[in-house]
């Protein structure tokens, strides 16, 4: 008690003299690192119940932070990060899919890394973009300061249109577009990814607080790692769940590195770490999945339920919340965090929450009414957008799911797998929970900026472009020489 008392003193006075202006001596806001690793899901970590992976460090911070255990995010890549950056549900980004330009993030949002560099931040990507490969949606003009990401929504791919990643690309040794200039790396990606973030935070500590967004591409398919990561599960299970065990251990181990820097650069209680997922767990690949039904890709709680770990050391103490809490509250929190102010227009639009008060204390009372809206969207190229595709409203403890042309509802308290559908024994719920779903439809269709984009995209992919341009190729058949890029 005395420990928890102490805590939130300390992050009530933080928060207080970020607050005051012209105080004489304010405390600093935290740097801030925000870990969001692709296609893990909530059961692949040891803390969470799996019982073939080990992840020590994962495990550390789900110990030695505050964790919230009814956190959710999108069920895929493109949404979940748009959420996160804006602090809006992803329609309101014109986000529906993670190909055929609509998953660029719409240039009217405004992001989180926007308005932390307001509050004095410097602010760093190294991973995973996935909201836009043309020009004006890379990050360089979204609120970042330092680049180095690769194109489209992994390593090697490319769709036709604008979503797409240097020619040839593998998860060894990578080329990775470093601030405007394709460079050849060396090593396994995400420890090019987290080597690459940590030598940043050398150079930059101290000067001012810094954001970093570490954005691993693991464990995402294609599935591979350095042998002796699937050496440690082979035989254990099958070869393809022994790699994605594997990526996700290497993951575990860039962590533990990672805290270790933080604290022989001395700036370990100075630094606010985070760690999420971005959707449920990878197809094909469900090794533990909690009891819940569903993965990536889908409405249930299996396809949204993520790892939400947040680590302050000396600042937070250690708790589980079991509020019902989402990535769209990252940008408030954040921002709070920082002492940044929030736009009036762009706070209005905001969908989140901040999480200020549960990290004070976990137990508090906190918009117990909230509602979360799940649309998988990914309708046809060209379609009239589907209302009722896959699709879910969470409420308290109520889960209302789109089954076929009708809703199906669960109580998650007593039935977390969702095995017995009880609609009709709770009416009054299914009624409340569908009349809200048809309010949100109605506001989020004008928000669906990206649904005629494919008639208007690129004829050459732009990183194609570009990473060609840059070594003066005659043309696309052409790449640079090996090690030049």
């Amino acid at each position: 008690m005395k420990r928890s008392l102490l805590a939130s003193l300390a992050l009530t006075a933080i928060l207080s003299s970020n607050a005051v202006k012209g105080a004489d001596r304010p405390a600093p806001p935290p740097n801030i690192i925000l870990i969001l690793t692709d296609d893990q899901g909530y059961g692949d970590a040891s803390c969470n119940g799996n019982p073939i992976l080990r992840t020590p460090n994962l495990d550390r911070l789900h110990r030695e932070g505050v964790r919230f255990e009814d956190f959710h995010v999108s069920p895929t890549c493109s949404p979940t990060r748009s959420s996160i950056l804006s602090g809006k549900h992803e329609f309101k980004n014109g986000v529906t899919h993670t190909i055929h330009e609509r998953e660029r993030l719409s240039l009217k949002s405004t992001t989180i890394a926007q308005v932390l560099k307001s509050a004095g931040y410097t602010t760093g990507i190294f991973g995973k973009w996935h909201l836009g490969d043309e020009d004006p949606y890379q990050p360089q003009h979204r609120g970042f300061d330092e680049v180095f990401i690769h194109g489209a929504g992994g390593i090697g791919q490319s769709y036709p249109g604008s979503c797409g990643d240097a020619p040839k690309n593998s998860y060894f040794s990578p080329v990775i577009r470093h601030n405007g200039r394709f460079v050849k790396t060396s090593g396994y990606c995400t420890d090019v990814f987290f080597d690459q973030a940590m030598a940043w935070i050398k150079s930059v500590k101290g000067d001012r607080p810094f954001f970093v967004y570490l954005t691993p591409n693991a464990p995402h398919t294609p599935l591979d790692c350095p042998p002796e990561y699937e050496d440690r599960y082979a035989g254990k299970v099958g070869e393809k769940e022994a790699k994605f065990l594997g990526m996700v251990a290497n993951i575990d181990d860039n962590v533990g590195r990672l805290l270790a820097s933080l604290r022989q650069l001395e700036i370990e209680r100075r630094t606010l770490v985070i760690f999420l997922n971005d959707n449920g767990g990878t197809f094909g690949c469900s090794i533990h999945n909690a009891g819940m039904k569903g993965q990536k890709g889908t409405a249930h709680r299996g396809g949204t339920r993520a790892m939400s770990f947040w680590r302050w050391p000396g600042t937070l103490e250690p708790g589980a919340c079991h509020r019902l809490t989402a990535h769209v509250d990252i940008f408030p929190t954040l921002a709070e965090l920082a002492g940044a102010r929030v736009p009036d227009d762009v706070r209005a639009s905001l969908d989140g929450f901040s999480l200020v008060p549960l990290l004070r204390n976990p137990r508090a009372a906190w918009h117990d009414d909230r509602m979360l809206l799940t649309h998988v969207g990914r309708w046809p190229v060209g379609a009239d957008p589907a209302k009722y595709g896959p699709c879910s409203v969470r409420w308290q403890r109520y889960l209302l799911w789109r089954a076929k042309d009708r809703w199906a509802l669960f109580d998650l308290e007593t039935d977390p797998g969702e095995t017995t559908d009880i609609a009709l024994e709770q009416l009054e719920v299914v009624t409340r929970l569908d009349r809200a779903y048809d309010a949100w439809w109605s506001a989020i269709l004008p928000c669906l900026d990206n649904e005629q984009a494919h008639k208007t995209a690129p004829s050459i992919n732009p990183y194609r472009k570009l990473y060609w341009d840059q070594y003066q190729g005659p043309g696309p058949n052409n790449a640079p020489p090996e090690g030049k890029s």
